[in-house]
């Protein structure tokens, strides 16, 4: 039962993407042959130095797992972190959003450390650290965005990513909210979930003692984010897209936040919408603005291919060594 109903739900999302492509090229009047023509015509070089960048996110987004898994007093080794890592990176392309990659990975070194809530805590709030990054890097936009600030859909999406953050952060880092929380999960059925919760929000409170990794997490979200704005800005210009680099650092870290939720697959589609509507807003065709974002998800898929070979190779390596959790 519960495969049919993952199944279906697999089906649907997949549907949600095709009909939000279908609507986007529709609505829109977007000639394919002349988009694929856009796309061909990129300028390669500009093309490759965002594609080469696009590896530094992955990069500080492995150490950033790290230093948490280190911090929780996890023991694996590197070479399982990575294979876990990229093993998310991977399935992330066909699951919804970048969350569906964050239970694989949890899963695969939980299997591997018997260590299931410190794991689960750890990807949670690396998750979270990157939710932060994204709010750091519109900071800076705010302040330099001029008029388009104004606008009604950018502020009140600027707004709604910040305030989801506050409440976010009070759930879990005060003591008062998050007990009216549990006291909320008194029902027969919530027992589970609120033990659950209780063991979350335990393992997190850890990290409260460890300030400079906080701080030094916080930094690598910092440029996982600048670098994930910077390798599509570079992408912009390789299509003849000259606009400030302000507006990558308000639109990208929004579009960003939206397409965290399990909508569509890997988010495609919504994203492609968000990239339309918000690049609209500042004179870029839609027809560029959609090629744009399809050759950002290029980037991903080729990255996500990598992670999954990395992954098929190491797990029969990683079943042949013993349970026991090693040294990193």
């Amino acid at each position: 039962m519960i495969k049919i109903k993952s199944i279906l739900t697999f089906v649907l999302r997949v549907g949600i993407s095709a009909l939000l492509l279908v609507f986007l090229f529709k609505s829109n009047k977007i000639d394919l042959r002349i988009l694929l023509g856009d796309i061909k015509g990129a300028d390669k070089s500009l093309l490759a130095a965002g594609f080469a960048i696009y590896f530094f996110i992955y990069l500080f987004g492995l150490l950033r797992w790290q230093m948490l898994l280190r911090t929780a007093g996890i023991s694996a080794s590197f070479k399982k972190i990575i294979s876990s890592f990229s093993g998310g990176v991977f399935f992330s392309i066909f699951l919804p959003s970048t969350i569906g990659g964050d239970l694989i990975r949890s899963a695969d070194l939980a299997g591997h450390t018997r260590k299931t809530k410190e794991v689960i805590a750890t990807v949670f709030l690396d998750r979270l650290s990157g939710y932060i990054g994204l709010v750091l890097i519109i900071l800076p936009g705010l302040l330099l965005g001029g008029r388009l600030v104004l606008d009604n859909l950018v502020l009140t999406s600027v707004i709604a990513i910040i305030l989801l953050l506050v409440v976010g952060l009070l759930v879990l880092f005060n003591s008062r909210i998050y007990a009216g929380i549990t006291r909320f999960l008194t029902t027969p059925g919530a027992g589970k979930m609120k033990e659950v919760i209780r063991d979350m929000h335990q393992e997190i409170h850890i990290f409260r003692q460890h300030k400079q990794v906080i701080i030094l997490n916080l930094f690598l979200s910092f440029l996982v984010q600048l670098f994930a704005v910077f390798s599509i800005y570079l992408i912009g210009l390789s299509l003849g897209i000259k606009i400030s680099f302000v507006y990558f650092l308000i639109f990208i870290p929004i579009i960003g936040a939206i397409t965290l939720l399990p909508i569509a697959i890997s988010g495609l589609g919504l994203r492609e919408s968000l990239f339309v509507l918000y690049f609209a807003k500042v004179g870029v065709i839609k027809q560029l603005a959609l090629a744009m974002s399809l050759l950002s998800f290029s980037f991903a898929v080729f990255y996500g291919a990598i992670g999954g070979l990395i992954y098929v190779f190491t797990v029969h390596y990683r079943r042949l060594q013993s349970d026991k959790p090693s040294c990193i």
